[in-house]
């Protein structure tokens, strides 16, 4: 079993030939790939962490497609004043498909 480390969007993720993860928002066209960079590299019994050795090490991906994450509803309100303010978030993410790790 072969699966890499890799930092993408920020975040740290477990990945997999064939595993498709969302991050968040890179920029490409659907079917564009990318190169995410390893922090940690597992083959079978042998694990690589060394800096040098895992600039070596690619890790493909293919943009499936770009998303929206759901939707996040803030409220500020202080109390005896009249004071509210709503305010709502959608995270921009994007879907990967993991093609090779090499």
């Amino acid at each position: 079993m072969v699966y890499a480390i890799v930092k993408a969007g920020g975040r740290q993720e477990k990945v997999s030939v064939g595993d498709v993860v969302v991050v968040d928002r890179l920029s490409g066209d659907t079917g564009s790939t990318v190169q995410l960079p390893a922090l940690l590299l597992v083959d079978g019994e042998k694990v690589t962490s060394d800096a040098s050795a895992l600039a070596k090490v690619t890790v493909t991906a293919e943009i499936v497609r770009d998303e929206k994450g759901p939707k996040i509803d803030i409220l500020k309100y202080k109390n005896k004043t009249g004071y509210r303010k709503r305010m709502g978030h959608r995270q921009k993410l994007t879907r990967l498909k993991v093609t090779g790790i090499a």
